[in-house]
């Protein structure tokens, strides 16, 4: 006591002089090396560890080099900086820019309960459309998860042309003849890492639950396809996912240039005469140019990362063979209304349109999407096209190779929101997922602090852990969640969690029909061109 006395006397002499010297923080014991982090409450944070080194220079567009171990005990008290990426359109509720951004972005954030222990593994891939994002906005604070029990982890990883771009000169320089999939090589680099030193900070590598929204999840159903990523998680969670068509490394496919062809485009409109002026040009400047050009990052199908569409991957039952939960939200296009096409003049030309292009599946279309509310049925129609059936198939497709899927369906509301058209927009349930409805970015429409809100995301914030511990989700007080399974089981949240079956009748049948037909075909891509704005369907040949 008498020590420790003094010792509190000294720093405050010291700080009294100018000199305050910070109490440590806690550190953890990695193979890597010691890091010091923050404590916060009854969470420690550990910000900014680096696991892969700086992809500058020559390491630009090559896969991630590990970062080197360290012998002193690193400060891992401020974030990193995020990843290149173009500036947010302000006014956007999804506007959250990093203060600081460079290509020394590739470091990890860990957030661990307090009271020793071994805990599952939450790693958390943000979304932003593989082009904008960080691990450590706001809204991703991992305290309240780790406060129910789980060692949390979120990842930066390359993003835009920096992290996905494909060219000839690339793929001839690579050992195996291909580029592209940077950014799917860091979350591999971060998953690989995470294996290596995560029970440093007291998780269990044996229990590691992947996660991601949005691009987030299109990363998610990536590193489930992909056989590098194999073995380094062992459930999955997949919000707002898309399975759209993914190009080709080097063949035109689905009505869509291959992705060297894309890349040598890009690469020319940026002015780059070789690949030593793409490696030379400042990251901002490139970002900009890429943009400019119209450059939209995908992974590609390389034979190597992605060995086939995601598609053909989940039919043939060849990816990984994990648990699954997976969802959407109602109103995910109320606030990317920029995937919509431009509305018929009236109701008899929407009717009209979808005929000509739906044939024989159009009197189911025009049932689940009647003209007598277009607008409405305009913004379901995209929805369920991506959103709706990726989540639907991927619990299906799960089932099939005998593992227990869980689907949601967020359909929740509140003044902020509503009152601006955005019911259940897209990410809406991100929030209440990570208990941070305090932290949202400046234009997010604010969730109320009552007690109907509190009491969804401690449900969502239940079944979300419990998924990542178990392999079930399951929450206090609230109704059990049963896997989709024979009965087509789902949950919705709508002011508090409510069981049903069979989501949105003849949705799915629907526009599996339509992207059947699509990939038969082979020369049109399923995205967001759908509805009034989709091409003629074939007859049904093959497909059922």
């Amino acid at each position: 006591m008498i020590r420790a006395w003094i010792f509190g006397a000294a720093l405050a002499v010291l700080a009294g002089h100018g000199q305050a010297i910070a109490a440590p923080g806690p550190v953890a014991t990695l193979p890597v090396g010691k890091v010091e982090g923050v404590r916060l409450g009854e969470t420690d944070v550990f910000r900014g560890i680096p696991f892969a080194q700086a992809p500058v220079g020559d390491l630009r567009w090559r896969p991630p080099v590990p970062a080197t171990d360290w012998r002193d005990v690193r400060k891992a008290t401020e974030f990193a900086d995020a990843c290149v990426q173009p500036a947010p359109r302000m006014g956007s509720i999804y506007a959250d820019p990093p203060r600081r951004m460079s290509e020394d972005c590739l470091a990890l954030n860990v957030w661990r309960p307090r009271k020793p222990g071994t805990y599952p593994v939450f790693v958390w891939v943000h979304g932003g459309s593989l082009i904008a994002g960080y691990g450590h906005e706001s809204m991703f604070d991992g305290r309240k998860l780790a406060e129910q029990g789980l060692v949390v982890v979120s990842i930066n990883y390359r993003l835009g042309v920096l992290g996905y771009l494909a060219h000839p000169a690339l793929s001839a320089e690579n050992d195996q003849r291909i580029s592209g999939n940077y950014g799917l090589m860091d979350q591999v680099a971060a998953l690989r890492w995470v294996q290596r030193n995560i029970a440093g900070f007291g998780g269990d590598p044996a229990k590691v639950t992947l996660a991601g929204e949005s691009a987030g999840a299109l990363s998610t159903m990536y590193l489930m396809a992909s056989p590098q990523a194999r073995g380094l998680f062992h459930k999955a969670i997949a919000q707002s996912a898309y399975m759209i068509s993914t190009p080709e490394l080097r063949t035109t496919t689905n009505g869509t240039p291959s992705a060297e062809a894309e890349g040598t485009r890009v690469a020319a409109a940026a002015g780059a005469i070789d690949l030593a002026a793409l490696r030379a040009m400042p990251a901002a400047t490139l970002v900009q140019k890429a943009a400019a050009a119209g450059y939209i990052p995908w992974g590609s199908v390389d034979g190597v990362w992605l060995r086939r569409q995601l598609v053909d991957t989940f039919d043939r039952g060849e990816q990984a063979r994990v648990p699954i939960l997976t969802g959407f939200n109602a109103g995910e296009i109320r606030s990317l209304r920029f995937l919509l096409p431009p509305a018929p003049a009236d109701a008899q030309a929407y009717v009209a349109t979808i005929r000509a292009r739906y044939g024989d599946l159009a009197p189911t279309f025009l049932k689940l999407y009647p003209a007598e509310t277009m607008a409405e049925s305009m913004l379901a129609t995209t929805r369920d096209a991506m959103y709706g059936w990726t989540s639907t198939r991927l619990a299906l497709r799960q089932t099939a190779v005998g593992q227990n899927a869980y689907l949601y369906y967020f359909d929740h509301g509140y003044p902020a929101a509503d009152d601006n058209g955005l019911h259940a927009f897209h990410a809406a349930e991100i929030p209440y997922v990570f208990g941070t409805a305090r932290q949202m970015p400046p234009y997010w429409p604010a969730v109320p602090d009552t007690p109907r809100e509190r009491a969804l995301s401690a449900a969502m914030i239940g079944y979300w852990t419990s998924f990542a511990k178990t392999g079930v989700p399951r929450a206090d007080r609230a109704p059990a969640w049963a896997p989709y399974g024979d009965g087509a089981n789902y949950m919705a949240f709508a002011g508090e969690p409510r069981p049903g079956a069979y989501l949105l009748p003849n949705m799915y049948a629907l526009h599996e029909a339509a992207t059947c037909r699509r990939r038969a075909a082979g020369d049109q891509p399923w995205n967001w061109n759908v509805g009034v704005a989709s091409p003629v369907l074939a007859k049904a040949g093959g497909c059922q």
